[in-house]
């Protein structure tokens, strides 16, 4: 398998294991993430792969520097109005035609979650949108939407997934 040219990159801590499936296919992946426990998490987890320290909301990676981006129930933690200039920072990293794939909880209500991930004390806000709402802002962002589903994973157990593509 040829190397693919550009990179991937992902958030969180590779639990979906979207990281160690590109990097199988040889493909130059890295994960990004706010919390420095998520990121010691995906060090200790997926070996051989690079994660940083970063935010969705201040992306310093160069214009069209990636080829695809995986945002894996990661835009649940932040707020509506943030959400297009999150899309906005995804479109100008991507390279034209890249893909991106993220999930989402589907829903209409935000919860403040105060304990998880092994019973540790947090106070994160969880967003629940509906695919109707994300398309829109997907479109506004300059994304063209291929497909979108919802379905139950370990993840959400009404959870949606959006292919988008960055248009030219």
């Amino acid at each position: 398998m040829r190397k693919a040219a550009g990179r991937s990159w992902t958030w969180g801590a590779g639990r979906a294991g979207s990281r160690a499936t590109l990097r199988k296919r040889d493909l130059d992946a890295f994960g990004i993430d706010l919390s420095p426990g998520m990121i010691d998490v995906a060090r200790r987890d997926q070996s051989g792969v690079r994660f940083d320290i970063g935010s969705m909301t201040d992306l310093t990676l160069a214009d069209a520097s990636v080829t695809g981006l995986v945002a894996w129930y990661s835009l649940i933690h932040i707020p509506d109005g943030a959400i297009s200039s999150v899309l906005t920072h995804f479109r100008r990293v991507l390279r034209p035609g890249g893909p991106l794939l993220l999930s989402f909880h589907v829903g209409d209500a935000s919860k403040l979650k105060t304990e998880g991930y092994g019973g540790h004390p947090m106070k994160v806000h969880v967003h629940r949108r509906q695919h109707d709402q994300m398309i829109e802002w997907l479109n506004e962002a300059g994304f063209a939407v291929e497909t979108h589903k919802t379905l139950t994973s370990a993840e959400s157990k009404l959870g949606g997934i959006i292919l988008a593509r960055r248009q030219p």
